[in-house]
């Protein structure tokens, strides 16, 4: 059996369908625009494939952010 040891890193991976706010969407699966859309996954109409929400980061209240004095210093 094989086992992969190396650390997952999303920039390697290469391009992952994501539903885009403000684009036009379409569906992987049947083609179709249509969406019913949720917080963290959009879901095909006809079809009902689910695409995650790729919305590029969050806002609003209770998001954590990190300001230049909470960094810990370099060693």
């Amino acid at each position: 059996m094989f086992y992969d040891a190396t650390p997952f890193t999303a920039a390697n991976s290469g391009y992952r369908i994501a539903f885009r706010p403000g684009e036009a969407n379409v569906c992987p699966g049947c083609g179709q625009s249509h969406w019913t859309i949720g917080r963290m996954t959009a879901e095909c109409a006809f079809c009902a494939t689910a695409l995650p929400i790729k919305n590029g980061g969050s806002f609003g209240a209770g998001t954590f952010r990190v300001s230049e004095k909470s960094k810990p210093l370099a060693a």
